[in-house]
């Protein structure tokens, strides 16, 4: 691997979770950000990490894109409930 990441690494579960769960805790606080939902803003950031991953490595299809649909949700779950174990173990709270 040449880079950090790739946009293979970030179409798989793992590397779309990963991906997620930083960008939703790096970003929630942005003033515009601050009164959207913090699970519906990482569910639509899963979202566009999916179908830009698709898009780059020529696997976005119209079947694909619905079921990204459905899989922005898991990777949104996942990204939320890492962040909260990550917290609840320090002591924080599960506000994910």
């Amino acid at each position: 691997m040449d880079g950090f990441t790739t946009w293979e690494v970030l179409a798989t579960y793992g590397g779309c979770a990963a991906m997620v769960g930083l960008l939703t805790q790096f970003t929630k606080g942005w003033p515009y950000l601050e009164r959207l939902p913090t699970q519906l803003w990482s569910y639509l950031l899963s979202l566009g990490v999916l179908l830009l991953a698709f898009y780059f490595t020529g696997q976005l299809t119209a079947d694909n894109a619905v079921l990204l649909l459905f899989n922005a949700a898991i990777v949104s779950l996942t990204a939320n409930g890492g962040y909260a174990a990550m917290t609840r173990g320090k002591g924080g709270g599960s506000n994910g």
